[in-house]
């Protein structure tokens, strides 16, 4: 086999919204987080792929559609370093850090066993506390303090 690498080459997308610097092992909670698999759009997804920073990382390219900061600040918890990469005619026209929310409301479960949103149908609600550079999560209705990222269903 010769020395000359070869490079997997995903196409460019003509408008829309590259997610990059994704863990890998979070590519599908970002997917879930932003409910794509219920997107008309078309998406590419590439996981496990080289990063010098992240060691392995994910990629999501999503064709003709745009976010709202509000939308993709979601995805913080799984994705804490991820940029965004808006894309028209085929340019980066911004990139954007992901920002960490103050609020977070209906993507994640709560820790504690007895907590009211366990046992009814009433949305998950948490602020987020930052400490020693770990995310933590505080439960808006036990105030239990959630320190690992469980997604909904999960």
């Amino acid at each position: 086999m010769s020395e000359k690498q070869t490079q997997l080459k995903v196409s460019a997308i003509k408008d829309g919204t590259v997610l990059d610097h994704i863990p890998a092992q979070s590519i599908f909670q970002v997917i879930d987080i932003l409910d794509l698999a219920h997107a008309a759009n078309p998406i590419t997804i590439g996981s496990n792929l080289e990063s010098k920073t992240l060691g392995r990382k994910g990629i999501i390219k999503i064709a003709d559609r745009f976010f709202e900061d509000a939308e993709l600040s979601r995805i913080a918890l799984a994705a804490p370093d991820a940029t965004v990469n808006v894309i028209k005619d085929y340019e980066v026209v911004q990139k954007k850090k992901i920002e960490l929310p103050e609020t977070i409301v209906g993507i994640a479960k709560c820790s504690n066993p007895m907590c009211v949103t366990n046992h009814q149908s009433i949305p998950t609600r948490f602020s987020t506390v930052v400490d020693h550079k770990k995310v933590k999560l505080l439960c808006h209705y036990c105030e239990k303090t959630t320190e690992e990222f469980i997604p909904l269903g999960h």
